[in-house]
């Protein structure tokens, strides 16, 4: 049987998979190519870049297996294919610590000013020292501040432990009841549970002083005119799920306004083209979709991402 891996696999994974006496095919097929060519395949790895839409699936009839390395599968029509015998799988729990530390690395970029200091301390440090100093004077803390996780599956949980080990108070909205504690594992094998409350979201939005979002983008953005409203003056925004979770015309507004203090982003409304009026804002923090672009994430999703491929199509 034979794999492609359209967008690339962890080493570990491929392995796994040949030692199991399968082909692992790793040379990227471009999308326009893929009708021609995916038909050779049994299975099919992707990321978020190779889109499997029904248009393709219904010229593949030889694909048994859709493997998407990661947690969200909005590239993939997976009822369609689930419709017509394929087996479609993905990996949400290899990527979820990766994804929590780069929020929070987002959310110590926010409160210190690092994005702009990172952009402005080359060109004025030696000339401005003093007057960029001054500018970036009014850090603020993060311990004692109230982080509200919108969306509490894996990832939300994780980046609510990383907010109770820095002091933070967590409240957290899910469509679903959820915990009222987490457990914290800390060094030396201590474990320690602390407490997060679960709360609408209009109140989420009322108390919170920092929000990171977790959730699929469906018809609408979670946060639009009207949400933006109810926030807080100064809050700062996370956003390291699906671009149009957050609607990026009125965060602008709200940045330039001043109800936003600043906002971290790694996805976009328009990828792989980011909106330039996000690039180029002195309150925003960027990265290009790197959530669970970390080695041993990488290492985690391969292994598992191979573990089902072999039982799925040894069944």
């Amino acid at each position: 049987m034979k794999i492609l891996a359209n967008d690339g696999i962890d080493p570990i994974g491929k392995k796994i998979l040949e030692d199991a006496g399968f082909v692992v095919d790793t040379e990227h097929i471009p999308q326009e190519e893929l009708i021609n060519k995916l038909n050779g395949y049994d299975a099919v790895t992707v990321r978020s870049a190779t889109k499997l839409r029904q248009e393709l699936l219904d010229a593949c009839p030889n694909i048994k297996v859709i493997g998407r390395g990661g947690v969200g599968m909005d590239n993939i029509d997976v009822e369609y294919a689930r419709s017509k015998g394929i087996t479609v799988v993905n990996t949400p729990a290899a990527s979820s610590h990766s994804v929590a530390e780069l929020v929070f690395a987002h959310l110590l970029n926010g409160v210190r000013f690092l994005f702009d200091s990172n952009r402005k301390m080359p060109i004025e440090g030696a000339t401005n020292f003093g007057g960029l100093k001054k500018a970036y004077a009014a850090g603020t803390e993060l311990k004692g501040k109230t982080l509200g996780v919108v969306g509490f599956g894996r990832i939300g949980r994780a980046t609510a432990q990383i907010a109770l080990g820095l002091g933070m108070d967590v409240v957290y909205y899910d469509l679903f009841q959820g915990p009222v504690s987490l457990k914290l594992s800390l060094s030396g094998g201590v474990e320690v549970d602390l407490t997060v409350r679960q709360v609408e979201l209009d109140e989420l939005f009322k108390v919170s002083d920092f929000i990171s979002l977790h959730v699929p983008f469906l018809d609408k953005p979670v946060i639009g005119k009207e949400e933006f409203a109810l926030l807080k003056d100064g809050v700062g925004l996370v956003n390291a799920s699906r671009g149009g979770v957050i609607d990026e015309l009125e965060l602008v507004e709200a940045l330039n306004s001043g109800k936003v203090a600043f906002a971290g982003l790694d996805v976009f409304e328009n990828e792989p083209t980011p909106r330039g009026a996000l690039l180029t804002h002195p309150k925003v923090s960027l990265t290009p979709h790197i959530g669970a672009a970390t080695n041993e994430a990488q290492e985690r999703i391969g292994e598992e991402l191979a573990l089902l491929l072999i039982e799925s199509l040894k069944k």
